[in-house]
């Protein structure tokens, strides 16, 4: 009898711990929660379409393991510094910028090293790679390898032979009455002139100022016979200087026969000129007596994640996503954007496309861009004396030597 008593008191325990184990699995099931998982994304405006497409991929990709609420806005990327750093916490968790700004970001502490990053560095172009990179470690996603310039021209009034060669190419234009365009108030495309002379400009080891030899008075080239070939460029009928707004009007009213401008262009070039439409490195232009290859500055569009994100993990993996094979194919499908992805960069179709060809034909007379925010202004006002024929009659000389100062002060 004893032993039935014990037994069944040992049933019973048993039924009421099983019971037990059931009603806590059900409550811990009943409580478990799906993340919820915010993150607000910066690009450019023209980029809407095209990231609306990836983001909706990317969550359907990650569908179940997290409840998202990806939001994109539309943040210039050459000011996106400025707008990331005027409020960390509150910028974007992944944001779209300039490689040249990389450096402000870092210090600020806007963005940490990425690690582990051998396979981001085995996947995209090593010039991509140095530029999302500070040293040796890198702190950005690549995303194109096409920030940099060459030129377009109208193969109905410009031959191959004439475009290896400015003068060839003013000559032309001229004939038409039409002209060859650049920018030369910007110091972004002004670089070209002084880019292959000898002459230096770049980013000092502070990280902050510039050194320039721009004002150089000695030497196979000087600063002075710079100057004078562009009073010679500016004073033919067939050069006009002009915004990049200004070049795509020309081109498409007939008044531009080339011009110096990238790949965002390419698309609305084509439409316009068609059949005719042509792309190929900057010409040489005649300097101190002797023909110069036009240099360039290089860069690259880069993704990169915020350090105060809510969200770090799942904004890495958004910036992975976003800068994928994949994803870097439907760039350039979408929107003509050459990529930093290795296999993409090598296909077919970005091998055919006239502006990608010429972007890399010019790549080995270009720098990579890393310079200071002071060398804008100076280098602008020089050559927009220049662009309208030294009105003042200042002497080249002191020009030069102020906008050497200018790009040089603290």
């Amino acid at each position: 009898m004893r032993k039935r008593v014990c037994s069944l008191f040992l049933a019973i325990l048993c039924a009421a711990a099983f019971t037990g184990c059931k009603t806590a699995e059900k409550k811990g099931a009943g409580d478990s929660k799906t993340e919820r998982v915010e993150l607000t994304v910066w690009g450019a405006e023209e980029d809407a379409e095209l990231m609306e497409q990836i983001i909706q991929g990317f969550q359907s990709s990650y569908q179940g393991q997290a409840d998202f609420n990806i939001t994109f806005e539309v943040q210039s990327e050459s000011e996106c510094k400025n707008a990331l750093i005027g409020g960390l916490e509150a910028g974007a968790d992944v944001f779209t910028f300039a490689d040249d700004q990389l450096n402000s970001l870092a210090a600020a502490g806007a963005v940490d090293p990425i690690e582990p990053d051998e396979e981001i560095r085995n996947k995209n172009l090593e010039s991509a790679v140095e530029a999302a990179s500070i040293g040796d470690t890198l702190y950005a996603y690549p995303l194109t390898a096409d920030n940099g310039y060459f030129l377009y021209y109208n193969k109905q009034f410009i031959s191959e032979e004439q475009v290896q060669t400015l003068d060839g190419i003013l000559e032309a234009a001229a004939a038409g009455g039409r002209h060859f365009m650049m920018d030369w108030s910007s110091a972004w495309y002004v670089y070209s002139f002084f880019g292959n002379t000898g002459m230096q400009v770049g980013l000092s080891d502070d990280g902050i100022t510039n050194y320039c030899t721009w004002n150089q008075a000695e030497g196979e080239i000087r600063g002075v016979d710079v100057a004078q070939a562009m009073l010679q460029i500016a004073a033919s009928p067939g050069f006009a200087s002009g915004t990049d707004t200004e070049f795509l009007d020309g081109v498409r009213n007939g008044s531009v026969a080339a011009g110096i401008s990238g790949v965002w262009n390419a698309v609305a070039v084509e439409e316009a000129w068609g059949e005719h439409a042509g792309a190929a490195k900057l010409p040489t232009y005649t300097c101190g007596g002797r023909q110069v290859q036009m240099a360039s500055f290089s860069g690259c569009k880069l993704i990169g994640v915020n350090a105060y994100s809510d969200h770090p993990q799942w904004a890495a993996r958004l910036a992975e996503w976003i800068t994928n094979e994949e994803n870097q194919r439907l760039r350039f499908e979408m929107r003509g954007q050459g990529p930093s992805n290795i296999t993409v960069a090598d296909s077919a179709e970005i091998q055919e496309s006239p502006a990608i060809a010429a972007l890399l034909e010019q790549s080995q007379f270009s720098q990579l861009q890393r310079i200071g925010g002071k060398f804008w202004d100076p280098v602008s006002l020089f050559a927009g004396n220049m662009a309208s024929g030294n009105p003042t009659g200042q002497d080249l000389q002191e020009q030069l030597d102020l906008m050497a100062e200018g790009v040089c002060a603290r």
